[in-house]
């Protein structure tokens, strides 16, 4: 099982991101995907999550509005579209598989740096 983030950045304050993450090693659409960020010095906050037909998204109040999670179960590949970006969301995000029967995480990506910054 193997998850792995891209598009991460520098990008200035009032910009957007878009964030992928590229799935193997199992039925992609098997499973429900989400979406985690730590911030510098801070711990763990879940950001987002999608269920397997992406008929379901869920979001953390802060991000509503701002961030939208996607996904192309035919490429097997998670979205997160980022837009109004702030200093508040500089962060390492980490794409995360979701196990079935608990709904923890249990597959995690090595993180992708997004900085906001002018």
């Amino acid at each position: 099982v193997r998850v792995m983030e891209s598009g991460g950045g520098l990008v200035q304050p009032g910009g957007s991101l878009r964030l992928s993450c590229a799935a193997s090693g199992f039925t992609f659409d098997d499973h429900a995907m989400m979406w985690v960020r730590q911030a510098p010095g801070k711990g763990l906050e879940w950001v987002s999550a999608i269920k397997w037909n992406g008929g379901s998204t869920y979001y953390a109040e802060s991000m509503k509005g701002r961030f939208t999670i996607s996904r192309d179960n035919a490429k097997n590949t998670l979205y997160l579209q980022m837009n109004g970006l702030g200093s508040e969301d500089t962060a390492v995000y980490y794409c995360v598989r979701v196990d079935n029967l608990s709904w923890y995480g249990d597959y995690w990506g090595q993180g992708t740096q997004v900085t906001v910054s002018s």
